[in-house]
């Protein structure tokens, strides 16, 4: 009998993440409430996440949504973006890093082996490093198990790769 599989790791697409990048640069320059303000987005590091600057928090909530409208309509997942870092004030401008989160560490990898292993007692789960292999000797099952973990809420992004 045939096995199939598939991982569930935490990442994005960088490329996407790029256009969401331009589109969002763009937008604040084209924006009417934010011209002649500080407002502007950068890179934070090697592309690892965003600087966002504005003059207040106002303008600063402004600029996150106009980041969370781009990854959605690019498809990717909102919660990429780590929001726990607070934003710093100083010389008549607000800063806050955001950097993005990648990789499942083994909290959440369980959480999510949980979730399968209740709900599909057949399906076999393997943590892998930062993702988790998916295994049944029957697709519909592994298409049921996909739907499952989507329609999870969970607080990090989840996607499916390396299907068999």
């Amino acid at each position: 009998m045939a096995t199939f599989s598939f991982d569930i790791v935490s990442d994005y697409d960088k490329a996407e993440i790029n256009n969401v990048f331009q589109q969002v640069q763009r937008e604040i320059v084209n924006r009417y409430d934010l011209k002649g303000t500080p407002a502007a987005v950068e890179w934070l590091g090697d592309k690892t996440g965003l600087i966002v600057t504005a003059a207040n928090d106002m303008h600063r909530e402004s600029i996150l949504d106009i980041i969370r409208r781009a990854l959605i309509n690019r498809s990717q997942s909102s919660k990429i973006l780590d929001l726990s870092k607070e934003p710093v004030q100083g010389s008549m401008k607000l800063t806050q890093e955001i950097p993005f989160i990648a990789g499942l560490d083994q909290d959440k990898a369980k959480s999510v082996t949980k979730l399968i292993r209740d709900q599909f007692p057949k399906v076999k789960t393997q943590i892998q490093g930062e993702e988790i292999r998916v295994q049944s000797g029957s697709k519909d099952d592994l298409q049921r198990v996909m739907s499952a973990v989507r329609d999870h809420e969970f607080d990090f992004p989840l996607s499916f790769t390396n299907y068999r």
